[in-house]
């Protein structure tokens, strides 16, 4: 069943990127370019529309005692700021600036985005073996 929920709720993200174009990296470097004379305003309603729901959802989440599809509510393993995480924000906010792409709307566009987007797929698939690595040694 959670596998379930977990597909369904993968597929309704997917197909919200979709309709939204946000696996259009150059929605995302337009919004990205506020100076630029270029700013498209899409991704601030993307991302407030996620905010608005969130707000309603999380306070209701943080009451649970179990997850829909059974077992524990997972929180954050950390709620501590570190070197690791700036680092981490620090490179994938750099990523994102220069290929227009995150994780989510790259997998949502794999099939229609091109030989871009599966590049960056692989780059990032590539990325997290290394990192796997790193962090085993």
């Amino acid at each position: 069943m959670r596998n379930l929920i977990a597909l369904v709720a993968g597929l309704v993200f997917g197909l919200g990127m979709v309709v939204s174009d946000m696996i259009n990296p150059a929605r995302v470097l337009g919004f990205l370019d506020v100076f630029g004379g270029a700013w498209d305003p899409t991704l601030a309603f993307v991302m407030g529309g996620a905010t608005a729901v969130m707000t309603i959802v999380w306070p209701i989440a943080r009451k649970q005692t179990a997850a829909i599809g059974g077992g524990t509510m997972q929180g954050p393993a950390s709620t501590g700021i570190d070197a690791k995480l700036i680092a981490g924000a620090a490179v994938f906010g750099i990523g994102w600036g220069l290929a227009g792409l995150c994780p989510g709307p790259a997998l949502a566009g794999l099939l229609i985005g091109g030989w871009p987007v599966v590049t960056f797929v692989l780059a990032m698939v590539a990325g997290m073996a290394a990192f796997s690595l790193v962090q085993k040694a």
